[in-house]
Formats: C-alpha cells, sequence, structure tokens
C-alpha cells in the first residue's frame, strides 16, 4: 500500500525495463564484442574482498613496504614545481626522462635499448592490447602457453584471435610442443601472428623458462617468421635476485618487450611500457593516440621522480624478501595440509602457485563451497580458452600476511578433502553458483 494506505502500491516495471534496453542494444553491437568475456578473476572480487575471507586469488602486490610518507612528499612537490607541466597533456610516446630511465631497468635484465624505442603506455595490458589491435584480424592465431594470463585471454578474445595453447612443463614452455603446434597449424593454412610468452615467473603457473630452451624457442619462431611477445612484470623479483635473461636481450629484432611498473612500484599508477623493433614503434604510437591521446603525465612523472629520488633497486630487494617469505609460508602449508593427489609448482620467483587437484575434482564446481569455508582460488578454467583447466587453480601468496596465507591453505585443503570425498562416494560433485553479489571491479590478476 502506499503511505497514506488508500491505493495499492504500482508495481516496478524498472527492472524489466532495462532488461528491455539491454536486449534492444544486443543488435547494435559490433560482432567483435562477442568475444569480450569476464575474467573469473573479476567476477569473484566482491566475494574474495570480505574481510572474513582469506583470498589466495587476485593478484594485487603487497605495497606496505613502500616509502609512503616520502613518496607523498615527492609527490606534493612535483605538483607544487611542474604541476603546469604534470597536469597537462603529453606526448603519446611518453615522458623523456622516463623512457630513459626505462632503458636503466631494463639493463638489469641484459636489454640494450634507446629511448626512443620505448612507447610508455597506461599499464603493461594497454601495451598487450595495442599489440594484439596493430597485428590481429578476426581468425588469426596466436600460441600462447597453456594455461596463459587471463588479461592476455581477454585482450586475443576481444580482437576475435584464436589462441592455440602450447604446453608447459616443470621448465616452462615446451620447445617440441611449440613445433607440433605451429606445423599442425601451417597444414591447416592458419595465419600465426605471434607467440605470447611470459618466460619468468609465470602468471599463472609459477614456472620459468628454462635459460636452455630460450633460445631454442626463439630460433623456433625466428624460421617460422613468428613474432615473439615477452610479457615480464615479474621479471626483477626473482628470489636469488639475479634476473633471468629476457628474451628480448637474446633477440632484439623479433621480439616486442612489454614492462611494468605495477609489480615494482605501484600498480595504481597503471605505467607500463612497450619496446619494439623500430618498423613497429610508429605503429604503436598511432594506436596510442588514437586510444588515449597520451598515457597519464601526472603518473609518467611520479614514477620519474620516485626513480631518481629513491634507491628503487633496494627497494625491489625488499619486495623480493617480502614475496620469498609469503612463498615460503605456502610451500610449507601446502606440505602441510594437502590432501594426497594434490601436486603444485613451486615458483622462484613472481605471485603465484599452480595446484592440480586428484582426479574428479572440479575447482571451479567446487569454490562455492570453498568461499562458505571463508577462502578463495582462482580456477584453472579461466587461464585456457580451450576448456582445459578443470582440475588445476591458481593460489597467490603476494599480498596475504604469511599467517593469513597458512590459515588460507588450512581452509582449503578442509575443503578439497571433503570435496575428495564427495566424488569418491557420489561421482560428480553438483555445482553451486559463488554466494553473494557479483559486483563489478578491476581486474588484479
Amino acid at each position: 500500500m502506499s503511505d497514506q494506505g488508500s491505493q495499492p502500491d504500482q508495481p516496478d516495471h524498472s527492472v524489466d525495463k532495462a532488461a528491455r534496453n539491454l536486449d534492444a542494444y544486443r543488435a547494435r553491437y559490433a560482432e567483435r564484442t562477442a568475444g569480450m568475456t569476464a575474467s573469473e578473476i573479476r567476477a569473484l572480487f566482491a566475494v574474495a574482498s570480505r574481510p572474513e575471507v582469506v583470498s589466495l586469488a587476485g593478484g594485487m602486490p603487497n605495497l606496505a613496504a613502500l616509502p609512503l610518507d616520502s613518496l607523498a612528499t615527492e609527490v606534493a612537490r612535483l605538483v607544487s614545481e611542474d604541476g603546469q607541466v604534470a597536469l597537462q597533456y603529453g606526448s603519446a610516446h611518453g615522458v623523456p626522462e622516463l623512457r630513459e630511465q626505462i632503458c636503466e631497468v631494463m639493463a638489469l635484465e641484459g636489454i640494450s635499448a634507446h629511448p626512443d624505442d620505448v612507447v610508455v603506455t597506461a599499464g603493461s595490458q594497454m601495451g598487450l592490447d595495442m599489440v594484439t589491435r596493430i597485428f590481429c584480424d578476426p581468425g588469426d592465431v596466436i600460441l600462447a602457453e597453456g594455461p596463459s594470463y587471463v588479461g592476455a585471454l581477454g585482450s586475443f578474445g576481444a580482437y576475435q584471435a584464436e589462441v592455440v595453447h602450447v604446453a608447459m612443463d616443470e621448465d616452462g614452455l615446451q620447445p617440441e610442443a611449440l613445433r607440433q603446434a605451429i606445423a599442425d597449424l601451417v597444414r591447416q593454412d592458419k595465419r600465426i601472428k605471434f607467440l605470447y610468452t611470459i618466460p619468468n615467473f609465470h602468471n599463472p603457473g609459477g614456472i620459468t623458462l628454462a635459460v636452455n630452451r630460450r633460445a631454442e624457442v626463439l630460433e623456433i619462431c625466428r624460421q617460422a617468421d613468428i613474432l615473439v611477445v615477452e610479457d615480464n612484470p615479474y621479471g626483477l623479483l626473482g628470489f636469488d635476485g639475479k634476473p633471468y635473461p629476457a628474451l628480448r636481450s637474446m633477440d632484439p629484432d623479433n621480439v616486442v618487450y612489454l614492462g611494468s611498473f605495477s609489480k615494482t612500484f605501484a600498480s595504481g599508477l597503471r605505467v607500463g611500457w612497450v619496446l619494439a623493433p623500430l618498423a613497429i614503434r610508429e605503429k604503436l604510437v598511432l594506436t596510442a593516440e588514437s586510444a588515449t591521446l597520451c598515457p597519464p603525465t601526472l603518473n609518467q612523472m611520479i614514477v620519474s621522480r620516485y626513480l631518481s629520488t629513491h634507491d628503487w633497486q633496494g627497494q625491489i630487494k625488499i619486495f623480493q624478501e617480502q614475496y620469498r617469505e609469503r612463498r615460503d609460508a605456502m610451500m610449507s602449508a601446502l606440505e602441510q595440509h594437502m590432501p594426497a593427489g594434490c601436486t603444485w609448482t613451486k615458483p622462484e620467483g613472481g605471485f603465484f602457485v599452480w595446484l592440480t587437484v586428484p582426479e574428479g575434482v572440479d575447482t571451479k564446481a567446487m569454490l562455492p563451497r570453498a568461499v562458505t569455508q571463508r577462502v578463495a582460488y582462482v580456477s584453472g578454467t579461466g587461464f585456457y580458452r580451450d576448456g582445459f583447466g578443470s582440475r588445476q587453480m591458481r593460489l597467490s601468496y603476494c599480498y596475504p600476511t604469511p599467517e593469513r596465507i597458512r590459515e588460507g591453505v588450512r581452509r582449503l585443503a578442509n575443503t578439497l578433502s571433503e570435496e575428495t570425498e564427495l566424488v569418491r562416494t557420489f561421482g560428480t560433485v553438483p555445482p553451486r553458483s559463488v554466494p553473494g553479489p557479483q559486483a563489478p571491479s578491476p581486474d588484479t590478476a
């Protein structure tokens, strides 16, 4: 009834109207939007962010070790002294001083580069999107490790590229599997545009491409006239302190390198870069101009000021120790609690562990039950385009404290033990929807 009690309430048609409006727009969308899908990480975010849930899901860096007070002082000084530049439009190519500093950062991994060859982007995800946009027509093939970074799969799908996964083992991408995949696609008259790879501390696999395989992978791609796109956000976060040689350092003419400050400084600033062969660079700049006009000048200058006023290499060592401690906590907890039949990778750096569960357990179907036990992970299916991954999950150790990691693994192991027993007794366990609201949120992979 109404407030006065004299008139019956009128039905609210706003939801029905919104649904009709969505249906009306469906016919107007470009065909390429059919390949756009929300990542499983974004769908999980609202649940995993609850304080009572130990989230082993997202890939958020732990920024507690940053010198926030001195950074605040430097940012205030930057705006006070150079605000008219920092708050103004800039070049699509990026701030010159920052491009010089990026070359110094890449030199730690053996890369020799000129600042003119660096194109600054609003995060390396933008760089990946630009590269895909430049090279891929609908139906073109991209080779990628199986599993592969969920954000990359999203970009590839948005441009209607076909992803063909190449198997990995404990030493990374398998050269023979790469050869076979290329040969099969050539026989099918498919156009292979590039190999996308995360050679160091892989997301989600936690695996590193063995040094003795790197030259072989590059040679296979060169012989097949296939470009290599090297995504390397974790390269400086190895736990032994010595970076692996970048693929770009071994083959500058056939490798496009994607870099980022999200893992080694501040992910919220969204500053990354692309280092590309000269012939590609101008296309990248034009693509950046059409997408954003320019990357945020203020954010670039904040990164540049940080690199010039702080011991950034010392800060990376702090991050290395921080993540090593968390990795060790996860390794010991997995050894202590996981039921028989589980296996996992043992990362030498980066953020992630790839866990394989016993036969018959479906990690996507199990996730709602894990959330009721107040622990979250990412099902392996989100890291494949071909239906695989139902027996795998990605665990992240970068953000929770060691104590929370140990408790989260204990809860997960209990859930897995119950799930394994249910499968043994009844066969496949019926799935349930993830409880709670599915609010949209940025993908923190």
